[in-house]
């Protein structure tokens, strides 16, 4: 039996399989999250898209090697303070949106799509996710682990 790493993998790979397909996926989806509530689209109403979907791009990559390596790279750590209460206000209750439209919009791109692998994207993206959600009433800085005193 395959990992959900591995189902993921697949699946992103079968949606993101080249430049004209990405574009699409990424259109599909903003038009999908974008429908979801009028809040959701007034975030996006002076946004360059096309900027929007290279970012969005990036972070599913960044989440993703969050998912495996277990901490935020520099990319990440800028999108969550940006996203924070003090920038732009993304609400920790709206990923859960943002995470359901992505899923949804994978399901119309990917035709192996399973519930299998709908449990593997939610998988992979949650420790991403978390950590979003986590950092928006955080100040702005690097998150430092302070030493217990514990003993290996």
């Amino acid at each position: 039996m395959k990992d959900y790493l591995t189902f993921f993998h697949e699946s992103y790979g079968r949606i993101m399989e080249g430049e004209v397909r990405r574009d699409e996926f990424l259109d599909a989806f903003y038009e999908t999250f974008v429908s979801r509530s009028p809040e959701i689209a007034a975030k996006f109403a002076r946004t360059d898209m096309q900027r929007q979907k290279e970012m969005l791009y990036q972070s599913l990559r960044h989440m993703l090697l969050f998912s495996v390596e277990r901490r935020a790279s520099e990319e990440l750590r800028r999108t969550a303070e940006r996203h924070s209460r003090s920038q732009i206000n993304v609400e920790p209750r709206l990923y859960d949106i943002w995470l359901d439209s992505l899923i949804e919009t994978a399901q119309q791109f990917d035709t192996f799509f399973s519930e299998e692998v709908e449990l593997a994207w939610r998988v992979v993206l949650a420790p991403g996710i978390a950590y979003m959600k986590f950092k928006y009433d955080k100040p702005a800085g690097e998150f430092r682990f302070v030493n217990a005193g514990f003993r290996s």
